[in-house]
């Protein structure tokens, strides 16, 4: 098995889903200007990203390893493919549903297939963080990306042109590309299941993990940091484009900040976990954010339409809001590294399908909650209420890191799975 084919055939896989599922926002703001839906309505399509994603995820993520990790991901890239050529075709609001449907049940497949794949690749837990920190590197590399990608195609000039489903066939020949290069990769999958255990039963296994302390302290940890980095990630080009009165294509560019520190912050953040304890560097990033939150709103008040506006005289906000990803870029991948960690090897499936449907309801609510938020209030509001689910994660991080004290005290490798 050729490790570092594999590596870079999931750091593909994850490219192309990052600019998918992350297009959320910018996708928000143009049906906005395209298709003259309200914001309310807009905000459904996090939903019908993130719902698929947490009932697939809990109806088959235990059952992959029997599928096999390869197939699930060339399925994924397959779907995505098909629902992005749509997109032109057929322009209209429902099928921008359609797509976020489409992402999000190839999504639920795929990212349970990558992380139970690292956990074959990595020899001991220092190695796993250090994967897994960069693939999600990678991840926001994808976000960043997609970013200018988007706002490559987008007519400021014109909010209501057609001309931005294009970049569809652009993402439509990235899918192809991926499929042609994992389906040329081989993977062995051995010791991914237990031989002998039927379906129900691998399902109930998947069940009984959310009955001990540290996996349900872990859950809520991830529900709230996704809450927090959708309510920011989905709408902060709306927020840019109306209160900080940015045209529609430099909004999304300005976005790109946040997209550009989370991919710093992750990429970085391997060699920093390396050298220091998680707790205390998760502690510090939260803290960090809160100040940054509160530092840099006020400077978005009462921001003036300017027709000349450029990235010389923007509203400094622009450029320091969106840093607030640097510090929230490592919470989610050392969380996941510290869980998957502490168990064997079989379990990986199982519980990457338990983290992928509590980020799912987490991106959904974060979404919701700040979208409606914005449209009853404004968007000032709307991310000052940040403030509250950094508060909560602060806490359950406590409780967590005590949890994983009890039942992982030391920083040997990977527990094995059972011999069968």
């Amino acid at each position: 098995m050729n490790n570092q084919r594999i590596l870079l055939s999931l750091f593909a896989i994850y490219f192309v889903f990052a600019i998918l599922l992350n297009s959320v926002g910018t996708v928000i703001m143009q049906v906005i200007n395209t298709y003259g839906v309200s914001k309310s309505a807009a905000s459904v399509l996090e939903g019908f990203k993130d719902i698929p994603i947490g009932v697939v995820s809990f109806l088959v993520a235990s059952q992959l390893p029997r599928l096999g990790f390869k197939k699930a991901m060339l399925i994924g890239l397959a779907i995505v493919a098909v629902a992005c050529t749509a997109m032109p075709i057929l322009p209209g609001f429902w099928t921008a549903k359609l797509l976020f449907l489409s992402v999000g049940v190839a999504f639920a497949l795929v990212k349970v297939a990558v992380y139970s794949t690292v956990g074959l690749l990595a020899r001991d837990r220092k190695e796993h963080a250090s994967l897994l920190n960069t693939l999600e590197g990678v991840f926001m590399v994808g976000v960043l990306g997609g970013y200018w990608l988007f706002s490559a195609f987008i007519d400021s000039a014109n909010p209501g042109s057609t001309t931005w489903l294009s970049v569809y066939w652009v993402l439509a020949a990235i899918c192809a590309v991926a499929f042609v290069l994992l389906w040329t990769t081989e993977m062995n999958e051995s010791g991914t299941r237990i031989e002998g255990a039927s379906p129900r039963q691998e399902f109930l296994a998947m069940i009984k993990l959310m009955a001990k302390p540290l996996v349900y302290i872990y859950v809520i940890s991830v529900f709230i940091y996704v809450l927090i980095e959708q309510g920011i990630g989905s709408w902060l080009p709306t927020f840019n484009n109306e209160i900080l009165k940015l045209p529609a294509a430099m909004s999304v560019q300005a976005a790109s900040i946040f997209a550009a520190g989370l991919a710093i912050g992750r990429l970085g953040a391997g060699a920093i976990m390396r050298r220091l304890h998680w707790y205390p560097v998760l502690n510090i990033c939260l803290l960090a954010m809160a100040l940054l939150v509160v530092l840099t709103l006020p400077l978005s008040s009462n921001v003036q339409p300017d027709p000349d506006i450029s990235w010389l005289n923007a509203p400094i906000a622009a450029f320091v809001l969106p840093l607030i990803g640097l510090f929230m870029a490592p919470v989610y991948p050392a969380i996941n590294s510290v869980m998957l960690s502490s168990l064997p090897t079989h379990q990986h499936s199982a519980m990457t399908g338990l983290l992928v449907i509590f980020s799912a309801l987490g991106g959904t609510t974060g979404s919701l909650i700040t979208g409606t938020v914005f449209e009853v209030f404004d968007g000032q509001v709307a991310f000052y209420l940040s403030l509250v689910p950094i508060s909560v994660i602060l806490i359950s991080l406590f409780f967590f890191r005590r949890a994983v004290e009890r039942q992982v005290p030391g920083e040997q490798a990977l527990p094995a799975s059972p011999v069968t």
